[in-house]
């Protein structure tokens, strides 16, 4: 009786896989990748091109192997943020969820994540949807949560419209590096500003001044 037989990769295959895939990852997602090509690449792994298109037979699978791998592993931390902050009070979990979101987005390079890469138009829609699903849509549904029981004033949507734009902005300008600010410190900094105001009722003085980025 015949059979149908399943492809199978050997271990070697795989090994080689997710050693490109980690190279690429460090190469592509650093503050200096825009000059990054596959020939650095391949020095990089001390391996030769032709080894490393058998695996991704062009420049966009590998990127998509290597955002797949990353937003993997922001929705992996996102997700755990939000079960460890579960019964907490509102504002902790909003602050929580950003601050697990921000370091992530640190790590791998937030303004890479934020514009795509390589200027490849179906990179930058698959970036913009995994965004939308791993962090926005996430924050979008506590506003929601928080709206009805009664601790914002203002529409969810609204709210949510308000911080993905200004984060998206915040992450493609020079602000992280001239204010030397973390992405989860301008994160967190944007949603107290929205959520909290700007505005103190009296000045406070340097001894007792509250920083933004100290957690409720």
């Amino acid at each position: 009786m015949e059979t149908n037989q399943v492809p199978r990769v050997s271990t070697a295959d795989a090994q080689r896989t997710d050693l490109i895939v980690e190279a690429a990852s460090r190469l592509y997602l650093s503050p200096s990748s825009a000059r990054v090509s596959m020939d650095d690449l391949a020095r990089e792994l001390g391996m030769s091109k032709k080894t490393i298109y058998r695996h991704f037979p062009d420049r966009r699978s590998l990127l998509t192997a290597v955002l797949d791998r990353r937003f993997a592993a922001i929705e992996s931390t996102v997700h755990a943020a939000v079960e460890e902050a579960a019964g907490q009070p509102f504002d902790v979990r909003v602050h929580r969820f950003l601050m697990a979101a921000g370091i992530e987005l640190g790590r791998v390079g937030a303004a890479q994540l934020a514009t795509g890469r390589a200027g490849d138009a179906v990179l930058r829609h698959y970036v913009e949807r995994r965004m939308d699903e791993v962090i926005y849509q996430r924050l979008h549904e506590l506003f929601r949560e928080g709206h009805r029981l009664g601790l914002l004033s203002a529409p969810p949507e609204l709210l949510s419209e308000i911080i993905r734009g200004a984060v998206e902005a915040l992450l493609n300008s020079r602000l992280p590096h001239e204010l030397d600010w973390s992405a989860a410190d301008l994160l967190r900094a944007t949603v107290d500003t929205v959520l909290f105001g700007a505005i103190r009722s009296k000045p406070t003085g340097d001894d007792d001044k509250q920083d933004l980025h100290t957690e409720k």
